[in-house]
């Protein structure tokens, strides 16, 4: 296993974080397809026997129950001090502000129930999950700040933001010396590059380590087009995000199967191994100790620059999707 350390921070991770929203109760959950919490403890404690120490969930994850999940077995199989665990929180919602609800009281709320969820006295990255003009930036960051001080929270990333946005963020900041962002969650994998724009040049720049989620595409890009899975039927917020580009897309997947069987390894390795030299360390979900094989591998393997531009070059540009997409 490879390691690095998250940009501005002495956060030492593994290349490869486990991302747990298929871990949780599928019981009024957005995701059928989660793992109940005895499917999801053998694939934490082999994830931690093959070097991963990072692992990322979410308040909203299965309305709570993978912070839950996760925190319980991370308990049980590992020291605290050993693990990196990072945990997000959603933008205020209407309702929330109808009550007269502060942003202060909202992200202390949220922080507390997730606190609990996971049974630790802290947490060692946390996420605004997704930037909202709603929330004034000013009071997110103050709090988020307030919070670092408190020793609640070791550092703070965002998801789901612009680079104008995140550059705004820590410009305010700076301006009044609180803690700032230094991580950027978004969706970047081959089949979708749009943080090209703007956004990875930006992190570089300002070391903002990037640990992008969806980093096979819900699957897409870790098998052949004729196999299918249970998410690749059944989660309708990914097709959302893929059905209406799979004829370009298909070229570039049917490329990685190429890179395959050319290096003699899995697809996922190859998709997995080219976004590990673009980014910190790309979020990779499990719901099979056999997914963890094809992960772990990846963080050894160095693909050529002239396959490294293969598999870049049929790709077009594609619409913002999901929570990025505007109305």
């Amino acid at each position: 296993m490879r390691y690095t350390t998250l940009g501005n921070s002495d956060l030492k991770v593994s290349k490869v974080c486990l991302g747990c929203m298929g871990f949780g109760d599928s019981k009024g959950n957005m995701h059928s397809w989660t793992l109940d919490e005895e499917s999801t403890r053998p694939i934490i404690k082999q994830a931690l026997e093959l070097g991963i120490n990072f692992f990322d969930t979410a308040l909203a994850y299965a309305n709570g129950t993978s912070e839950q999940y996760v925190g319980r077995a991370l308990r049980d199989f590992a020291k605290r001090e050993d693990v990196i665990v990072a945990t997000k929180f959603l933008p205020m919602t209407d309702a929330d502000r109808e009550k007269g609800m502060s942003v202060r009281d909202y992200i202390n709320n949220c922080l507390e129930q997730s606190l609990k969820n996971l049974g630790m006295d802290y947490i060692d990255l946390y996420i605004y999950h997704c930037y909202d003009e709603k929330m004034p930036i000013e009071e997110v960051m103050e709090t988020l700040n307030h919070a670092v001080e408190d020793g609640k929270v070791r550092y703070i990333g965002i998801s789901n933001c612009f680079a104008w946005q995140l550059a705004k963020a820590n410009f305010i900041a700076e301006k009044y010396g609180w803690a700032k962002f230094v991580t950027v969650q978004n969706h970047y994998n081959l089949l979708f590059r749009e943080e090209e724009r703007e956004m990875v040049d930006y992190c570089k720049d300002a070391n903002i380590a990037m640990t992008p989620y969806s980093a096979l595409a819900a699957g897409r890009l870790s098998k052949d087009r004729k196999q299918t899975s249970e998410r690749l039927e059944k989660d309708a917020y990914a097709k959302g995000k893929y059905d209406a580009t799979a004829e370009v897309d298909n070229i570039i997947i049917d490329r990685v199967g190429e890179m395959a069987e050319k290096y003699g390894v899995s697809r996922t390795q190859i998709a997995l191994s080219w976004l590990m030299h673009k980014v910190a360390a790309p979020v990779c979900g499990a719901t099979k100790l056999s997914h963890l094989d094809g992960m772990v591998a990846a963080t050894e393997l160095d693909l050529a620059t002239e396959d490294m531009h293969y598999l870049e070059e049929t790709y077009v540009p594609h619409a913002l999707v999901g929570m990025m997409k505007k109305d």
